[in-house]
């Protein structure tokens, strides 16, 4: 099997996944903008899962045009980070039906903690196809996202039982990092 369709899948996952989340909404009682404001938390959490099903789309589609290789292991880290993206429609519908109460919060942070550990395994895979001196290991050897990511999403699951907007702001920050492509992929590619 060749990459493209591993990213194909992938893509298709990713696509239901989204799918998924803007099913969940349901049309308003009212017929007014009232009635509409009530689905706000909703919208929110829809809004903040979108943005990041996105940027992992965005991310995984760069990160595997580095695959030199396809194998069994690599397949399994992508289904293993799949798993976890599946289980975001789910937290975003709970966290956005409970208006952010602290359990359904916690919880969304860490399933987007343990999505952003798969893809860093897979990232790693990725990079051990590669010679220790090439563009590509040398530019993911600085990989501060990644290493921060987690971090960021153990503080808004901790925070969530503190205030939702503490939490929520954790969440905006990793998304704001990761909102731009990893600009290192691409140079890499270039150098070939």
């Amino acid at each position: 099997m060749k990459a493209n369709r591993m990213e194909a899948f992938s893509d298709g996952v990713l696509a239901i996944i989204i799918t998924i989340m803007v099913l969940e909404f349901k049309v308003p009682e009212g017929h007014d903008w009232q009635a509409l404001a009530q689905l706000g938390p909703k919208i929110l959490s829809y809004i903040f899962s979108f943005v990041y099903v996105g940027i992992y789309w965005n991310n995984h589609h760069h990160l595997l045009h580095m695959v030199q290789k396809m194998n069994g292991r690599l397949m399994w880290l992508n289904l293993l980070l799949l798993f976890w993206l599946s289980l975001v429609p789910f937290t975003t519908a709970w966290m956005g039906e409970s208006h952010f109460a602290a359990t359904p919060t916690a919880l969304y942070g860490i399933i987007l903690m343990i999505a952003a550990l798969a893809y860093w395994l897979l990232q790693r895979a990725i990079i051990s196809q590669h010679s220790s001196d090439s563009a590509f290991v040398l530019a993911m050897g600085k990989n501060w996202k990644g290493k921060l990511s987690p971090l960021l999403y153990l503080f808004a699951v901790l925070t969530a039982y503190v205030s939702p907007w503490i939490s929520g702001f954790f969440f905006v920050l990793v998304a704001v990092v990761w909102f731009l492509p990893d600009k290192r992929i691409e140079h890499a590619l270039r150098g070939h």
